[in-house]
């Protein structure tokens, strides 16, 4: 019966929010991957949400942290203590420590996959194990992907892209690049900054992404009011923001997105790109909910476009589906082997 006694956790550890699947319970935990820390004392005050909360208008001695840049940990300590903290927070009491998947970008490097697997059991995991995010998304957006047929996923998240064609349950064709939801904000900020003289924070700017963000024209045209800094006075103002607004300010982004996506297909061989013409493509991550992206790549590949249910939790929920495949990656993990303590 001791089996019983052990959980598997599977982790998508986003560059925007972390998601915490744990087998026989599904998805227990989402929250943003932000850590308010004090400098003074170096104690965490808040984690998740609550630290989301404090981005930008925190005192001197706080600072709110977003410890994964770009889909790659740029702050070890801090990304351990939060995987320590959302593991406990998931789980409770454990008798036995987790054994944890964690899943990272395709094109993260032997020394980024290290870092993952030294902090996860650092957190408090038995043993770590890696799936890349092309692969839990596709899992998770209900593909099969063990068919020897091409499946293309777009997994736009929040510091990443990751474009594959997945056949026989690896990865035949893929491109990773640095740019994704967090790039989108940083769009709106400048081209707010640059039109309107007037300066907005990482919240504002993600409200405008959500609310009026678009990547093709919309049928009507949408506004919303925002409230910011202006430069040359100093002093706050108000500026009414429209969705042909934001169509210009995402213009660079989704054009470079579209250009990832146009690479793998040029790079897809003959027999899986009949497949992809057949299948479609599919939309996964938090990014892939701005509107009209569906539609532009579209129109600039010719293949059907969809977005998966529950877009945001696709990868989350891929990676605990894979809890039931870790026998098979004991297997493929002998070259994980020499990271283990």
């Amino acid at each position: 019966m001791g089996f019983m006694l052990r959980n598997d956790v599977g982790i998508d550890l986003g560059t925007a929010s972390v998601l915490v699947y744990v087998k026989g319970k599904g998805i227990v935990l989402q929250e943003p991957s932000v850590v308010a820390i004090d400098q003074f004392t170096n104690k965490f005050l808040a984690v998740g949400e609550e630290a989301r909360k404090m981005l930008g208008r925190t005192p001197g001695n706080i600072v709110a942290v977003r410890p994964l840049k770009e889909g790659v940990i740029s702050d070890y300590n801090i990304t351990q203590r939060m995987l320590k903290y959302f593991i406990e927070k998931s789980l409770g009491r454990m008798l036995l420590k987790p054994r944890l998947i964690v899943c990272v970008p395709s094109g993260c490097t032997e020394v980024e996959k290290r870092a993952v697997i030294e902090a996860a059991n650092e957190a408090g995991a038995v043993k770590t194990y890696l799936i890349e995010e092309p692969i839990a998304a596709a899992i998770g957006a209900g593909l099969d992907i063990t068919e020897p047929t091409g499946n293309m996923v777009v997994d736009i998240g929040g510091g990443t892209t990751d474009v594959a064609v997945i056949s026989l349950g690896g990865i035949v064709v893929s491109k990773s690049i640095k740019v994704a939801g967090d790039n989108f904000d940083e769009s709106i900020t400048k081209y707010v900054r640059k039109k309107h003289n007037m300066m907005i924070g990482e919240r504002t700017a993600e409200e405008l992404k959500v609310n009026i963000g678009c990547a093709y024209p919309l049928e009507e045209e949408q506004f919303l009011e925002v409230k910011g800094r202006n430069l040359v006075s100093g002093l706050p103002m108000n500026v009414v923001v429209s969705s042909n607004d934001m169509l210009e300010a995402l213009k660079e982004p989704v054009q470079e997105i579209l250009e990832a996506v146009h690479y793998v297909l040029e790079k897809t061989p003959p027999e899986l790109a009949a497949d992809i013409s057949n299948q479609g493509i599919i939309l996964t991550g938090g990014g892939a909910l701005l509107k009209g992206l569906p539609e532009i790549i579209q129109e600039r590949t010719g293949i059907n476009v969809r977005v998966a249910e529950n877009t945001i939790e696709c990868v989350a929920i891929g990676t605990g589906k894979s809890l039931d495949w870790v026998e098979v990656l004991e297997k493929n993990n002998e070259s994980g082997r020499k990271y283990r303590r």
